[in-house]
């Protein structure tokens, strides 16, 4: 997860459009629209998570999982709501964000809820949902869900083998035909020990979400790092928040 483990305690360049080997868009840059550039800008984030943009590069990423306003928005597994937050604002007063915070990770650390319920507190468009894993049902029709640093977690030896299957395939129906469904997470490499360092190899990811129904549509190298060696624990000081992060972008057909 960006914050914390959960058993162990997650001037812009060129617009332009590479195609990788894949055959896969990837996104070089995105311009920041300004239903994002003013959730941003929101006076009501706080000053500690504001300070984290410009590692995290939160305009262009949800610029490039194209947030509009009006949009429904699951924030998957939402931390302390830092994107919820964002969010929140893209989406603006006609879009609504469910904010799911698991209810194994309250069970862990019961801040996780204290921060859920503050940040819908504060933002009347937004939706808490606390349920296990194994009970969570999204709303229905949803045009995006996006996952931050935390698709990995789905594979903790707590839970069980098909915990990620499971839960793909729940994001595969809550989504509308077309729907997006962003990943974005720490490169691990194949046969990485996910409970050890909290990274997830790449490829496992796009085969698991594509096994649900899903087509890899687009990837960006916004976030990532190559000096990071992929070797180290993605808490230890060294490399936290500056790890080499991949972000796929999976598309329900229509």
């Amino acid at each position: 997860m960006a914050h914390r483990t959960l058993f162990g305690i997650g001037a812009a360049l060129a617009a332009a459009l590479t195609v990788g080997a894949a055959g896969v868009a990837l996104a070089a840059a995105e311009k920041v629209p300004a239903n994002i550039a003013a959730a941003l800008a929101d006076s009501g984030r706080p000053a500690a998570e504001s300070a984290r943009d410009a590692a995290r590069h939160p305009g262009e990423l949800l610029a490039w999982a194209g947030v509009k306003p009006g949009d429904r928005v699951a924030d998957f597994i939402m931390g302390g709501g830092y994107f919820t937050r964002i969010l929140a604002k893209a989406v603006g007063p006609t879009g609504h964000v469910w904010a799911y915070q698991p209810g194994e990770f309250i069970k862990f650390r019961a801040a996780y809820a204290d921060e859920q319920k503050a940040v819908a507190a504060a933002y009347p468009n937004v939706t808490a949902i606390d349920s296990p894993f194994a009970a969570l049902k999204l709303p229905d029709r949803l045009d995006l869900v996006m996952t931050v640093q935390n698709y990995h977690d789905l594979h903790l030896k707590p839970f069980p083998a098909d915990n990620a299957a499971k839960l793909d395939a729940e994001i595969y129906r809550a989504l509308k035909p077309g729907g997006v469904f962003i990943v974005v997470d720490h490169v691990g490499a194949e046969g990485v020990n996910i409970d050890q360092l909290h990274r997830i190899d790449p490829a496992q990811v796009r085969k698991e979400v594509e096994a649900a129904g899903f087509k890899l549509v687009a990837e960006t190298d916004l976030l990532r790092n190559p000096a990071d060696p992929h070797t180290d624990n993605v808490f230890q000081p060294s490399i936290r928040g500056k790890t080499d992060q991949f972000a796929m972008k999976f598309r329900k057909p229509r």
